[in-house]
């Protein structure tokens, strides 16, 4: 059981890192740092949005329009904490 939770943090882990990854493209992008019609970008950018959209899809659906400021990966990044604690609690229990 151990090493099924172990997996489970280490790919929370993972997946924190690409959520940190695709907000730090974004704002590469936005300020114009990168150029985001360079194919490998443009690339990098479609896989990483392809793994985060579908759980900030539903968290953006729930909170209200803040205009240009996307907040959603901040709540993504405090679920996936939350998740990630319960599970190392878990492993120790």
């Amino acid at each position: 059981m151990h090493v099924v939770i172990n997996i489970l943090i280490m790919l929370l882990d993972l997946y924190w890192w690409v959520v940190i990854g695709s907000v730090v493209l974004s704002w590469l992008m936005a300020f114009g740092i990168v150029n985001p019609y360079n194919p490998t970008v443009r690339s990098i950018g479609q896989a990483l949005t392809a793994f985060t959209e579908p759980l900030l899809r539903p968290i953006r659906r729930v909170l209200p329009n803040t205009g240009a400021i996307d907040v959603s990966p901040i709540f993504l990044l405090i679920g996936l904490s939350i998740v990630r604690y319960l599970l190392s609690e878990l492993r120790f229990a």
